[in-house]
């Protein structure tokens, strides 16, 4: 079976000074369609390199990355470019709208740089936003929508390009905690309709809502399996700690 998403002993190394920082440390993980896969760590722990790695956005030092078959792991910047056009949908943690563009302008800016015709543009853009429910706020600007509608405007960018995955990075980090159970309650039902969605956070309450857990520690794996198991949220070093 060709699983949608696969790492094959990833390494990334930064050379920082005279020493070698290993923000992956040799991690193999596969994503297969339809999955909602929370990637979960602390600061420094990788998650941040390993969605970067994911979205394209970068290469690692060693092994392979295969997207769909696809090994991206050696492309150069443009190829890299036209596989996140193509395939990829991403959700940020700020958004990341364009102030001066409406709400129907932004969800197309992606179509245009992958050369969808302007009808098409439209009529995907239509489409997505009245899956998020705002069809009609389609011509207000970015500023007269609350943080949870400008957040379902990125997810209608992401939706429109009808991508193989939807990379959600820290999304509900600029919300207040009502609006952010309503923004995962819609990843929750993207991937309950057929959407494979990866999750990008530090915090537990949040990676709970997906169906499994992959959290990393200093560029490694340290679980990989159910989102309800306990050792999905605590680990032993932690249960130690929290007993001193």
């Amino acid at each position: 079976m060709e699983h949608l998403i696969e790492f094959r002993d990833i390494y990334k190394i930064y050379h920082m000074g005279d020493s070698d920082v290993h923000a992956l440390d040799g991690v193999s993980l596969t994503v297969d369609q339809g999955e909602f896969v929370a990637i979960v760590g602390q600061s420094g722990s990788g998650k941040s390199t390993a969605m970067n790695i994911i979205g394209c956005l970068d290469v690692p030092t060693s092994g392979s990355y295969l997207l769909a078959g696809i090994d991206v792991s050696t492309m150069d910047d443009d190829q890299q470019a036209e596989i996140r056009n193509k395939m990829l949908g991403f959700i940020f943690q700020q958004y990341n709208l364009i102030a001066k563009l409406s709400v129907q302008e932004n969800v197309e800016l992606p179509l245009l740089y992958a050369g969808v015709s302007a009808e098409e543009r439209r009529a995907r853009a239509a489409r997505a936003l009245e899956r998020v429910g705002l069809a009609d706020k389609r011509k207000n600007l970015p500023s007269q929508l609350s943080g949870g509608q400008q957040q379902r405007v990125s997810i209608a960018r992401a939706l429109a390009g009808d991508p193989s995955v939807i990379l959600a990075d820290e999304p509900t980090g600029a919300l207040d905690s009502r609006t952010g159970r309503e923004v995962l309650a819609f990843l929750q039902q993207l991937n309950a309709e057929g959407n494979t969605v990866i999750l990008i956070t530090h915090d537990n309450s949040i990676a709970v809502k997906a169906r499994r857990i992959v959290r990393l520690q200093d560029g490694r794996v340290i679980y990989d399996g159910p989102s309800d198991d306990p050792r999905a949220v605590v680990q032993p070093e932690e249960q130690e700690e929290a007993a001193v």
